[in-house]
């Protein structure tokens, strides 16, 4: 039976670091467990929660990394303020339990459909406290967003997947919430016209928040979808305008029902039309543009497109060799993460070996012995 750690403190977790003599297999919540498997004790931070200071006038907060998220966006939601970055939850799709972390969402660097809009997870990380291989506590960053100080190593932590240093702590920048939200609809669209519709509305003045086609909607047809946000009267103008600037790929329908809206944005945020499904689940990074046809070459590939294009989640048979979905994401300068299936072979799109070699060297100055999750994105 593998040994589960959980600390309480930063001194109880620096100890375990420092004595420990084999691999640790660090976690948050447990909620997303993407890349090869890690051989070792779990050390999980779910022990390490709270929120440490919240300063609503200045838009930070900051909190514990074992922090659940829902107390996160709880306490924000009581003020009128949210995690514009719009993190994903992946319990639906991993078929897993446990509790989604703060932590675990900027070790991951978690980015939902806003994401085109506001910018990613690691965008709104202020400071961070971590503890690296040797047991040494680090805080770098600050509570507000003019103190620079030491900013890359901030963001460097975001999406290290808790390869470089155990996060103990984090601050970071919120925004206000929207008081209306609307979203333009199209149905029957190809993969080729809906990416195009997207590029339209996401080239247009009129601030879009949210561009995704899924293939199979949850009627089981194609629908396209943009979404706007802002005060009523905004909103209600930006949608007039916007859908006649895309009327002529397909008829525009619109809905301004905010749980509507917002149960359709979650579907997309959290893959919705994969869950309880059959399949291994890839996530790309591609151009828009190229993303129709790179999914084009994927037999038996069912895909969601978010981020205009930018994103594609495709689920296909179980078992489908890595090979050909990466290559065909790579001839177009993209990446394939293999999010849901067999990642003993790997699970991150592998890296050009001048950037290996860097990755290789930061890991020997923050993890010289080697015990953070090793080989986990190898």
């Amino acid at each position: 039976m593998v040994k589960r750690l959980k600390p309480g403190t930063e001194e109880e977790l620096a100890e375990i670091i420092r004595d420990a003599d084999g691999p640790l297999h660090v976690t948050g919540g447990g909620t997303r467990p993407i890349g090869r498997p890690v051989d070792g004790e779990e050390l999980s931070t779910s022990a390490l929660n709270g929120i440490v200071h919240y300063e609503p006038g200045a838009l930070t907060l900051v909190a514990r990394a074992g922090t659940p998220v829902a107390d996160v966006e709880a306490a924000l939601k009581a003020a009128g303020q949210r995690l514009a970055f719009e993190p994903m939850d992946h319990r639906g799709l991993l078929g897993t339990a446990g509790t989604p972390t703060i932590g675990g969402v900027f070790a991951a660097n978690v980015s939902g459909p806003r994401r085109i809009q506001c910018g990613a997870a690691r965008d709104f990380l202020l400071g961070v406290r971590f503890s690296d291989g040797q047991g040494r506590m680090i805080s770098n960053g600050g509570r507000v967003m003019k103190n620079v100080t030491g900013y890359d190593l901030v963001k460097l932590m975001a999406g290290s997947h808790g390869t470089l240093g155990v996060i103990t702590e984090l601050s970071l920048k919120v925004l206000p919430s929207s008081r209306s939200t609307g979203v333009l609809l199209m149905e029957g669209l190809d993969d080729v016209t809906a990416v195009r519709a997207l590029s339209q509305a996401l080239g247009s003045p009129y601030e879009v928040t949210g561009a995704a086609h899924l293939q199979r909607g949850m009627d089981g047809h194609p629908v396209t979808m943009i979404r706007l946000e802002g005060s009523e009267t905004s909103v209600a103008y930006r949608l007039s305008e916007l859908g006649k600037r895309i009327g002529a790929f397909a008829e525009v329908t619109t809905e301004t029902d905010p749980e509507l809206a917002r149960a359709g944005w979650t579907y997309i945020r959290d893959v919705g039309p994969f869950h309880d499904r059959a399949g291994d689940v890839w996530r790309l990074s591609v151009k828009p543009g190229d993303a129709p046809g790179i999914v084009a070459q994927v037999d038996g590939a069912e895909a969601v497109y978010d981020w205009g294009g930018g994103l594609v989640w495709l689920v296909v048979p179980e078992g489908t060799g890595a090979g050909a979905i990466r290559f065909a994401v790579s001839e177009k300068g993209g990446h394939a993460t293999l999010v849901r299936g067999d990642s003993t072979g790997g699970a991150f799109q592998p890296e050009p070996e001048p950037l290996a070699v860097l990755s290789a060297g930061l890991r020997a100055q923050f993890d010289p012995r080697g015990i953070l999750n090793p080989g986990l994105m190898g």
